[in-house]
């Protein structure tokens, strides 16, 4: 299903878990995980289906598959690109897992020392990163992530449950549910924005060449590899920071693979090159986005953001403590990921065609299916109408935040940790007798608020910098 989902343009990952995250409800929660754990491999490895064949990303974790995938089918090497992005998004997968399963536990180990201001300052350090590293002005950025907050105001407060924002409606009191905030802002705006364009097919009849094996050599595929390691850390790397996740990170590689190859001037005319950058960093990506989840329950892209309303769901909170009191969840999220990254590479191998044939329904048809979908998801967790309303709701305020190019991403993830970020300064506040002056001076949050600092600096000088450069053009 993630592989569909990911084929599919305009329907991603995010989309595909939030339809699916009221379905593990009602399962035991290792099951509910590896359901959600193929969805998100499937859903970022399928993309690449249409970028090589159709010159449409179908995840924005597959936007640099299409400059160098697209040319490669139309020179007749569609069979070449297609058995290059499958094998080398199969290994940066694979190492990205085992990336996880060294840096997370020890990780961990370290936030178990954590204390209140420290979680307090952690937490404002990913939304400042979250806000300043997504596209786009950092000044809506900021605006998104304290949206999200202030919408995480309303309800009950933490500690002492004084009710707040809630104007005499009883369905407020318990806050706004997480899943049709989720699906609403994610999937009901994005079908509301693919439904303005034109209706009909996302691709004409495509038809692939007969493949032997993968369509390249042992001696190409050996060739490859300094390119995959390094595109694979890149992907690692990016994936842990908060907020950016394998949309950056397929880019950011394939930049790297043209400024360190011989011959740059290839790149965007069918250079393999381009085409193993970038589908190895976005799954590699994968696994680092899972590492502050599990480790620091902070979410590392708008997948894991989701895949904490999975674990929220059945009770389970991710962090330091998730490895000693979930163990068999944790090694089962592990077992997960592996078995989907086999799964994936065999059905991309051996369902191509069948794959191709999905690009070619009706969005008319398409479309009614999901967004019924998604209302059903809704209400299916608490049997509340007032949540289909909410869905509804925030479709349109997510379609409208889209229209006005504010980032959805720091907006949620703000409502995520929002409640965090407050209740660990209340409990902080309570320990200090009401001083503030500790969660700024203290050795590690003073770290986590410097880099925080760098950061918007960063981005400011960044924006002026560009700024200067299409004056002077």
């Amino acid at each position: 299903m993630g592989l569909i989902f990911g084929s599919i343009p305009g329907l991603t990952a995010t989309m595909a878990i939030a339809i699916c995250l009221p379905i593990t409800f009602g399962m035991d929660p290792g099951a509910g995980m590896a359901l959600l754990m193929g969805l998100y491999m499937g859903g970022v490895s399928g993309g690449l289906i249409p970028a090589i064949l159709l010159k449409l990303p179908g995840t924005p974790s597959s936007i640099a598959t299409t400059f160098d995938g697209y040319p490669m089918a139309q020179n007749g090497q569609a069979g070449k690109a297609l058995g290059l992005a499958i094998v080398f998004s199969f290994l940066g997968g694979l190492l990205s897992i085992a990336a996880l399963m060294l840096i997370a536990p020890p990780l961990a180990k370290l936030a178990l020392h954590f204390g209140p201001m420290e979680y307090f300052a952690i937490t404002m350090l990913a939304l400042t990163l979250i806000s300043s590293l997504s596209d786009g002005s950092i000044i809506k950025g900021m605006l998104g992530a304290l949206l999200g907050m202030a919408l995480a105001l309303v309800g009950s407060a933490p500690i002492d449950s004084y009710p707040r924002l809630t104007f005499g409606i009883s369905d407020l009191n318990a806050g706004f549910n997480l899943l049709p905030v989720l699906i609403g802002l994610f999937a009901v705006s994005e079908i509301i924005k693919i439904s303005e364009s034109k209706v009909g097919s996302l691709s004409g009849n495509i038809l692939i060449d007969k493949i032997k094996g993968f369509g390249f050599s042992v001696k190409e595929f050996s060739g490859q590899l300094w390119n995959f390691l390094r595109s694979s850390l890149i992907g690692i790397g990016i994936g842990i920071l908060p907020g950016i996740g394998g949309g950056t990170a397929n880019i950011v590689a394939y930049a790297a693979a043209k400024n360190r190859s011989k011959t740059p001037e290839k790149f965007g005319k069918g250079m393999p090159d381009g085409v193993v950058a970038s589908e190895s960093s976005n799954n590699a990506a994968v696994g680092g986005a899972l590492v502050p989840l599990m480790a620091l329950g902070i979410p590392g892209d708008t997948v894991t953001a989701m895949l904490i309303g999975g674990l929220v769901i059945h009770g389970i909170q991710p962090g330091p403590l998730f490895f000693t009191q979930n163990t068999d969840i944790v090694y089962g999220i592990f077992a997960a990921l592996i078995i989907a990254n086999i799964m994936m590479i065999v059905l991309l191998f051996f369902g191509m065609r069948a794959f191709i044939n999905i690009l070619s329904v009706p969005r008319h048809l398409l479309l009614p299916i999901i967004i019924v979908l998604c209302a059903v998801g809704a209400f299916a967790e608490n049997n509340r109408i007032f949540d289909m309303g909410s869905l509804l709701f925030f479709g349109v305020v997510g379609y409208l935040l889209i229209k006005a190019q504010f980032p959805i991403t720091p907006i949620i993830l703000g409502f995520i940790l929002g409640p965090i970020a407050e209740t660990n300064l209340r409990r902080g506040l309570m320990a200090t007798q009401g001083d503030f002056l500790p969660f700024l001076t203290s050795p590690i949050p003073l770290a986590f608020w410097s880099v925080a600092l760098i950061t918007v600096l960063f981005k400011i000088w960044k924006s002026h910098k560009q700024k200067g450069v299409v004056i002077r053009e």
